[in-house]
């Protein structure tokens, strides 16, 4: 992480969708900022909210209450059309499943090349291909790819595609929704380390979306842990693995499978369905317990992780 200056800031953001005659609320009271430079990482178990987060950054889903900004700039209400000109060029995603989120009857000449045609990013011809065989080398493809269709590739092949066509648009900010949960495992780090590989050489910030905290681990700045649409913790990354508080942050760590056999097999993993609180009086709020270390918590809970934390 190079600096501490806010990139995107959510502030109490609640996200609803309708449901019969109610509304179902997906996200609550959600807010973290996110830091030029660094990988910050949403971690939660399938339908916690986290990819609902991302897809309101890139103006997807609309925010119901508070704000969402971006270099300053309030961009979770109407936007002008040169201002969602400049978010959605600011601003890509990189999607969980590579063989669905490619056009597969386009080369990977148009897939790469719609962001430039669409915001006319380019001089002339000579500088589109050129611009596009750029982002193909970047990704570890070949100038031959550009004829080919996506249906030709491997998973891997196919988001690295999806990466170029990310990187085209110059983007400032990447969220990147579970994007190697969809390949082989032999293939996660080479992902991986090609995306940490064009943070450095770009200056590239990463949200990077997840429900497995192992992979998380080797990548992140900071984690939030987001449980039924409530951020629950959010600390720098080796803070978390070394002092987790709050249940659910200890249930997910209890997952991660160890390397060896017998030892996973006497492992006990927690389990965290919310009884263990009592909020009937006693009410929760998000609290900075620690330096840069939060956690959604009520008095009495306080109380007792700073006895943990030794504070």
């Amino acid at each position: 992480m190079t600096s501490k200056e806010v990139l995107l800031s959510l502030k109490d953001v609640t996200i609803t969708f309708p449901k019969g005659k109610g509304v179902f609320t997906a996200v609550r009271e959600a807010s973290f900022d996110i830091y030029k430079g660094e990988t910050f990482a949403l971690v939660g178990e399938s339908g916690s909210g986290k990819t609902t987060i991302g897809r309101a950054i890139v103006r997807i889903n609309p925010v119901a209450k508070g704000s969402i900004e971006f270099e300053g700039k309030l961009i979770s209400e109407k936007l002008g059309m040169e201002e969602t000109k400049w978010v959605t060029k600011s601003i890509q995603m990189i999607f969980q499943d590579p063989a669905t989120s490619l056009n597969e009857r386009a080369t990977v000449d148009y897939i790469i090349s719609e962001g430039l045609y669409n915001f006319h990013m380019y001089k002339d011809e000579a500088d589109r291909k050129a611009k596009v065989l750029k982002s193909l080398t970047e990704v570890g493809l070949l100038d031959e790819h550009i004829t080919r269709y996506p249906h030709e590739f491997s998973g891997g092949q196919r988001q690295r595609i999806g990466i170029a066509r990310a990187m085209a648009m110059e983007p400032r900010l990447i969220v990147a929704d579970e994007p190697i949960s969809a390949l082989d495992v032999s293939i996660r780090a080479q992902v991986l380390n090609l995306m940490k590989t064009l943070q450095e050489t770009k200056g590239l910030t990463y949200l990077f979306i997840a429900h497995d905290l192992s992979v998380v681990r080797f990548i992140s700045d900071r984690i939030a842990v987001i449980h039924l649409g409530r951020i629950v913790e959010l600390a720098n990354t080796e803070e978390l693995f070394k002092n987790p508080l709050h249940p659910y942050t200890k249930s997910l760590l209890s997952a991660i499978p160890m390397p060896d056999p017998i030892l996973e097999s006497k492992k006990v993993p927690l389990f965290y369905d919310g009884s263990e609180h009592d909020y009937s009086t006693d009410l929760p709020s998000f609290v900075e317990i620690s330096k840069d270390h939060f956690v959604w918590a009520n008095g009495k809970e306080l109380e007792s992780y700073k006895k943990i934390l030794k504070i």
